[in-house]
């Protein structure tokens, strides 16, 4: 018996190369946690149980896991995500919709990038004419007060 409890062939995921959920985390990178959320919203099917109740996941749901460290990697949605894995998993596909997802994310990026330069540039204006020094007065609190 190991410490899943398995006591050899014929206990599932074990039998077939199942890991259980810390080897899963290990080897996908994705922390346990967020593993069980993963399979809590149906982006992993629900994991196999040994006979003491430890998850097992399979080689191919490892892989998943993999591809979906990436993806969140590349800040892909959940949402963007759970499609980007039907397309993957789907053999008939075409790479105009998978283009399609990627080319709505970098758009959706890109907006972010324009919102993110502007408040640098408004916070460091807003820096640059503070003096910095003992005076209570500053032009950051200043703005921030509206």
């Amino acid at each position: 018996m190991d410490k899943t409890g398995n006591e050899g062939a014929g206990n599932g995921g074990a039998a077939t190369g199942g890991v259980t959920i810390g080897d899963a985390a290990k080897a996908s990178g994705v922390n346990a946690k967020l593993i069980r959320y993963y399979e809590s919203i149906g982006l992993i099917p629900q994991a196999g149980r040994t006979a003491s109740g430890y998850r097992l996941y399979s080689p191919a749901e490892v892989h998943v896991l993999r591809f979906v460290r990436r993806a969140r990697g590349l800040w892909f949605s959940i949402e963007q995500i759970q499609t980007l894995v039907g397309l993957w998993r789907d053999r008939d596909r075409s790479s105009a919709e998978v283009k399609r997802v990627a080319q709505a994310h970098m758009d959706e990026l890109e907006a972010k990038i324009a919102e993110l330069t502007a408040m640098r540039d408004s916070l460091r204006r807003l820096a640059e004419a503070c003096h910095g020094d003992d005076r209570p007065d500053c032009p950051i609190l200043h703005d921030l007060a509206g």
